[in-house]
C-alpha cells in the first residue's frame, strides 16, 4: 500500500477580479450589515461582490453581481463581475459558460485593453475545450502586458489539460518569475514535478510556498511527502510533526508516519498507533483501515487483522486489497 499524496492540481485559474486596497478594504461582514441596509446600492453590492470572488466564495457572490447587473445593464463592472461569477462556481452550467463568454467578449470590445477580462475570456473557451480561441485570447492579454501572469497561469493550466507537463512547468515557471509571492503558483509547480516523481524540484517549490504562507498545510505536507519520496525519513517524520502541530486534524499526516514507520523502519509498534491515529480522526479511511490490518498480519495477531480488514470493506465493498488479505487469513 503506497503512501498517501494529495494532489493540488488545478483545474482551472481565473483571473482574481482585482480586490480592493486591504488598508482601506471594507471587511465582508460590515459590507453584508450594509448590503441589507441599502440593497439596491450597486457599488456595495459590487464591492461586496468582489471580495467574496477574491475570496474563492463565487457561490455567495451570484446573486450580488447578479442583482447589480439587474440594476444596471449598463454598468461595465458589473457585467464582468457576474460573468466571474458564473464561471467561477464548481457547478457552473454550459449555459453559465455560454453567458459568461458573450459579457467577456462585450467588455474586451468595449475595453480593448483590459488584459484581465481576455483572459477570463480564454477561460470560457477553456471550459468549452476550445484551447485554440482560449490561446488567442491569452496571447492578446500578453501583448498588452507581456508580463501579466495570470496569462501565464491559464496557458499551464491548459497545458495540464492538453498533457503538455513540460509546457504546462515552463508556464507556472514563467508565473511565478513575474510575482515571486504567487503562492499558488509554487504549489501548482510542486505537485506538477511532483506527480512527476522529480521530488527534489517538487521540494524547493514547496519549501519556498511555506515560507510566503508558513501555516500552509499543503505546503507543509508537499515538504513532508517530497522528504518522505526521498527517503529521508528523519526530516519526513519531522515534517509531519510540524504540520500536526499546525493542523492536529489533518489524518493524512498520521497516516504516512504509520506508513514509514511499517515498511521503512520496522517499528510496526509506532505504525500500529499512527494508523489508530488517523483512522480516529478519519473514520471512513479505508486505507488506513487496511494498513492497520497489515501491521496486525506481520504482528500474528490474526483476529485483530481480520477486524481491520473487514471494516476497510464495510466502507468500500470494492477494496480489493482489503478482500485479497481476508482470503489469505482464512
Amino acid at each position: 500500500m503506497r503512501i498517501l499524496f494529495v494532489s493540488f492540481i488545478v483545474s482551472l485559474f481565473f483571473v482574481s477580479c482585482g480586490g480592493s486596497d486591504p488598508k482601506t478594504a471594507v471587511k465582508p461582514a460590515n459590507l453584508d450589515s450594509l448590503v441589507k441596509v441599502y440593497p439596491d446600492s450597486i457599488p456595495l453590492l459590487l464591492e461586496y461582490g468582489k471580495q467574496l470572488l477574491d475570496d474563492y466564495r463565487a457561490v455567495e457572490a451570484l446573486p450580488l453581481t447578479a442583482k447589480a447587473f439587474r440594476l444596471d445593464t449598463t454598468n461595465i463592472e458589473a457585467r464582468y463581475l457576474y460573468s466571474l461569477s458564473l464561471i467561477n462556481r464548481a457547478e457552473r452550467t454550459q449555459a453559465d459558460v455560454d453567458i459568461a463568454q458573450k459579457y467577456l467578449r462585450y467588455i474586451t470590445l468595449k475595453q480593448p485593453k483590459n488584459k484581465e477580462a481576455f483572459v477570463n475570456l480564454a477561460s470560457t473557451y477553456t471550459l468549452q475545450g476550445d484551447f485554440e480561441n482560449s490561446f488567442k485570447n491569452i496571447n492578446i492579454a500578453l501583448k498588452i502586458d507581456k508580463r501579466f501572469r495570470d496569462a501565464y497561469v491559464m496557458k499551464g493550466t491548459n497545458y495540464i489539460a492538453l498533457g503538455d507537463r513540460k509546457l504546462a512547468k515552463s508556464s507556472f515557471e514563467t508565473a511565478v518569475q513575474q510575482d515571486p509571492e504567487f503562492f499558488a503558483g509554487y504549489m501548482q509547480l510542486g505537485w506538477l514535478y511532483s506527480e512527476d516523481g522529480e521530488y527534489k524540484f517538487a521540494l524547493e517549490y514547496f519549501r519556498t510556498a511555506a515560507q510566503i504562507e508558513p501555516k500552509s498545510v499543503d505546503a507543509l505536507y508537499g515538504i513532508a511527502y517530497s522528504l518522505q519520496e526521498l527517503q529521508n525519513y528523519p526530516d519526513a517524520l519531522a515534517g509531519y510533526r510540524h504540520l500536526i502541530e499546525t493542523d492536529t486534524s489533518y489524518y493524512l499526516a498520521f497516516f504516512n508516519q504509520g506508513y514509514i514507520k511499517q515498511f521503512n523502519q520496522n517499528e510496526l509498534d509506532s505504525a500500529v498507533f499512527f494508523y489508530k491515529k488517523s483512522i480516529e480522526m478519519q473514520p471512513d479511511f479505508v486505507k488506513g483501515w487496511h494498513n492497520l490490518g497489515l501491521c496486525y498480519v506481520q504482528q500474528g495477531r490474526k483476529s485483530l487483522a481480520f477486524k481491520s480488514f473487514k471494516k476497510a470493506l464495510e466502507y468500500n465493498p470494492d477494496f480489493e486489497l482489503s478482500k485479497k488479505e481476508i482470503v489469505k487469513l482464512k
